[in-house]
């Protein structure tokens, strides 16, 4: 399962309705190869395809590829808005390291 905090959903929220996004999508994370520690993360608005596994959290529909879940399961995705910038963080059991930017991993 992935799980989205409140004011992750909250940002979410007001993210896809800035963008005009169709009701029927859901914020798509990937894991991908790159980034300082060899993986990185993406984040899109996209419907769900075959194979997909799908989450409900805060009201946030989460979409996950099959290949990206075994490197995500147990993520919580959270927002954080402070002195050194704004951004989505994830708090991810599944990374073995990281990198200072927070956006790249080691699994």
């Amino acid at each position: 399962m992935i799980t989205v905090t409140t004011q992750a959903a909250t940002k979410i929220k007001d993210i896809k309705t800035a963008q005009a996004a169709s009701e029927d999508t859901g914020l798509r994370v990937r894991v991908v190869g790159g980034g300082c520690s060899g993986f990185q993360y993406q984040m899109v608005f996209d419907t769900p395809k075959a194979g997909d596994q799908v989450f409900e959290s805060d009201g946030v529909k989460v979409v996950v590829d099959p290949k990206s879940f075994l490197y995500l399961v147990g993520t919580e995705i959270d927002y954080v808005d402070g002195l050194n910038g704004a951004g989505f963080t994830m708090k991810n059991p599944n990374a073995k390291g990281g990198c200072g930017c927070g956006s790249s991993f080691t699994a």
